[in-house]
């Protein structure tokens, strides 16, 4: 085997280890919405005691690009897409740090509250972990339609983050007493929508690895 063949497998690893990541992010986020909405804490503990999983995978694909960057003289797609998994671990760890906070909260959640956002928070959720899965699945794929349409799904998250915090500003204003449990909502809905940002942010990393262009800027 020459050394051009080596670092193609060793290339293929990365490209496996990033994806075994993004699953168990995309795992960590269906686990802590399923939690949120069913009440499950046993649920919500196993993917906070989770989320240690989720930085180690972190450091080694870290270690593996820098590893790659020193030993071999990559080529210019080579480079993007070390580039690209150095980038995208980022936004994948911080998925899943958003799914540990959310079951976080949920743990101290006594029961669900305010009914007239739970048809909203539950649509939600469903968003943001499709965007989650479609992201990753771009990834593999390398599918720069299915980036763009991820991408796009983004508008459908905030619009549910606005309507919900409509909705909770209003029963804090009409009922302070109910402060605490809205304060608990609205971080909910902030973490969910940081994952759709994420989700957003590894489809533009999708479209850097494909064409050298992010942004409208040609960095390679």
């Amino acid at each position: 085997m020459n050394a051009r063949q080596r670092f193609d497998e060793e290339l293929q690893a990365l490209s496996d280890s990033l994806i075994k990541m993004g699953e168990t992010a995309r795992t960590a986020i269906d686990r802590a919405t399923t939690a949120l909405l069913t009440g499950d804490r046993t649920l919500a503990q196993q993917v906070v005691d989770d989320d240690d999983q989720m930085d180690e995978m972190e450091r080694n694909i870290e270690q593996t690009c820098l590893r790659l960057l020193l030993k071999q003289q990559p080529v210019a797609r080579d480079l993007r897409k070390i580039s690209t998994a150095i980038k995208m671990i980022t936004d994948i760890e911080r998925i899943g740090d958003a799914a540990a906070d959310i079951a976080e909260i949920s743990l101290h959640l006594t029961a669900p509250m305010f009914p007239e956002i739970q048809a909203d928070l539950k649509a939600m959720a469903a968003a943001t972990q499709d965007m989650a899965s479609s992201a990753i699945a771009a990834y593999v794929k390398e599918d720069l339609e299915l980036a763009k349409q991820t991408q796009e799904k983004d508008d459908i998250v905030d619009d549910y983050f606005l309507t919900i915090r409509a909705v909770l500003g209003e029963k804090i204003r009409t009922d302070v007493s109910l402060m605490d449990a809205a304060l608990d909502y609205l971080m909910i809905i902030k973490y969910l929508e940081r994952v759709g940002d994420h989700a957003e942010n590894i489809c533009e990393w999708v479209e850097f690895y494909k064409t050298g262009i992010r942004k409208n800027d040609r960095i390679f």
